[in-house]
């Protein structure tokens, strides 16, 4: 197939060029350029909001949009893009409001979201407009995603902690719930939307499984082989000072995911994959001030 993804140089978007370059596919990536492309795919160097007529001439059987954020984003790629079969969106779990009952389903409503703010909202504008505009386009909603490649200081600022024998400090409800999912199984679940072409349009997609933060933050120790020594910070303190999730925890159903992926990579799997994938490439993480704050603030 002829796939164009969007982005295609750090975290999400490059992994599923890659995945599907290596699959055996004509993979075009979209991007300024601004930073090293991956091997084998075919650069169409522009930013997304001045095109031109550079996708005009070229017929796409899929389109993979993992960089949209609002509806000017969809609009800019709908009106430069020529032939193509299928669109697929990866958005957000963001577009549910937390008034809603948990688990999340698709069929619920989508709003505002006191922790997400304008971001679930151009996120749900974005897929709005998507669909009006082309009805056979598939949403994909995410929690968390992890892996190879995040560049996100997640597991990355856990795994640090553990690699300088810190203790590690979370928020006093360390039994808030968080789930994930694998970008190796993201880009499998993109996979089976191509091939099956189901009636549904919009999936929650993710681990079944969700685990406590105190859980997580030892699994990603474990992977170094170590026992964190965890520690509660009074919830008076903004936990977005020293721990890389927000104070919320919702769940999402992934049923209709099911019907696809039946079996998800396990969690400590993927984060040990993720350790070996950050080993050698500490460089490219995107670094936060939350070491500087606990040995300033905590410890």
């Amino acid at each position: 197939m002829k796939i164009l993804v969007t982005g295609g140089t750090v975290f999400v978007s490059r992994y599923t060029a890659e995945y599907f370059m290596k699959k055996g596919h004509d993979v075009y990536v979209l991007n300024r350029n601004t930073r090293p492309q991956s091997e084998n795919v075919t650069l169409i160097n522009c930013d997304r909001h001045n095109i031109g007529e550079k996708l005009k001439n070229i017929c796409f059987d899929t389109v993979i949009d993992v960089t949209a954020y609002n509806e000017t984003d969809i609009k800019d790629i709908l009106n430069s893009v020529g032939d193509f079969g299928s669109y697929i969106m990866i958005n957000s779990s963001a577009v549910y409001p937390e008034t809603n009952s948990q688990p999340f389903t698709e069929n619920q409503e989508c709003g505002f979201n006191i922790h997400w703010e304008d971001y679930g909202i151009n996120k749900i504008n974005a897929e709005k407009y998507l669909l009006e505009k082309f009805p056979d386009a598939y949403i994909i909603r995410p929690p968390y995603l992890y892996g190879k490649m995040n560049n996100l200081y997640r597991e990355a600022f856990v795994f640090e902690c553990a690699e300088k024998n810190m203790p590690f400090f979370v928020p006093e409800n360390k039994k808030m719930k968080l789930q994930f999912f694998d970008i190796e199984d993201l880009c499998l679940f993109i996979e089976k939307i191509i091939g099956n072409k189901p009636q549904n349009h919009i999936f929650n997609v993710g681990n079944p499984e969700t685990v406590t933060i105190e859980e997580w933050v030892k699994l990603c120790y474990g992977v170094l082989g170590k026992i964190p020594d965890i520690r509660c910070v009074n919830s008076e303190i903004n936990q977005r000072m020293y721990f890389p999730f927000r104070n919320y925890e919702y769940i999402l159903d992934v049923t209709r995911q099911k019907e696809f992926i039946s079996d998800v990579k396990p969690l400590e799997t993927g984060l040990k994959q993720s350790y070996e994938w950050y080993v050698n490439n500490r460089e490219l993480i995107v670094r936060k001030d939350y070491l500087q704050y606990i040995n300033n603030n905590l410890i």
